[in-house]
């Protein structure tokens, strides 16, 4: 099984990168079945969605080469991590228009969710959860939260011992739901 963990920032110097390549550090020392791999959405230039056509009836043929590119690299996976900031009490704008800009790509994959921010990127997430279910992505319940003040040191990200375990459990639990839907 191949699963993405995706970096749901574009913002320049933003905390994302270090939390999600802390969950793919984590993901590579796992055995097993399961391939992990980190997306970063800034890397995909992905426009605003405007097409005439809704994604989801696009059949995954997008008429802008950028978005093709985007949704091209996302078929490739049977599972996601979103690593997700938390902006306002909700989801990354940037982020929730990479999502949205797709439809077969997403559609019935398991889904699991990392957060960080003030309180852990909780809100973000519990948003996160319903707009994943218009997809029908079924979301395992643990999640990670990495919170700024005790995550973050003078800036730097610095996760607490047990966040490990967390991260770990949330690797488990979607490797074991993905397996179980490929039945």
């Amino acid at each position: 099984m191949k699963i993405a963990i995706i970096s749901g920032s574009i913002r320049e110097g933003q905390a994302t990168e270090s939390v999600a390549r802390y969950v793919a550090q984590l993901a590579s020392q796992r055995a097993g079945e399961a391939t992990y791999e980190l997306i970063n959405i800034k890397d995909f230039d992905i426009p605003l969605l405007t097409s005439p056509v809704v994604p989801a009836a696009a059949a995954g043929r997008y008429d802008n080469p950028a978005i093709q590119r985007w949704a091209d690299k996302i078929g490739e996976f049977d599972a996601f991590i979103f690593v997700t900031p938390e902006y306002n009490h909700g989801v990354p704008g940037a982020f929730k228009n990479a999502v949205d800009t797709l439809g077969i790509e997403w559609m019935n994959k398991p889904v699991a969710f990392v957060g960080h921010g003030s309180i852990g990127g909780v809100r973000a997430i519990e948003q996160w959860r319903q707009i994943t279910a218009n997809f029908n992505m079924p979301a395992i319940r643990s999640e990670v939260n990495f919170m700024m003040f005790e995550d973050w040191t003078a800036g730097d990200f610095t996760p607490l011992e047990r966040r490990a375990g967390e991260v770990e459990a949330v690797l488990s639990g979607l490797e074991q739901l993905t397996s179980q839907l490929a039945k």
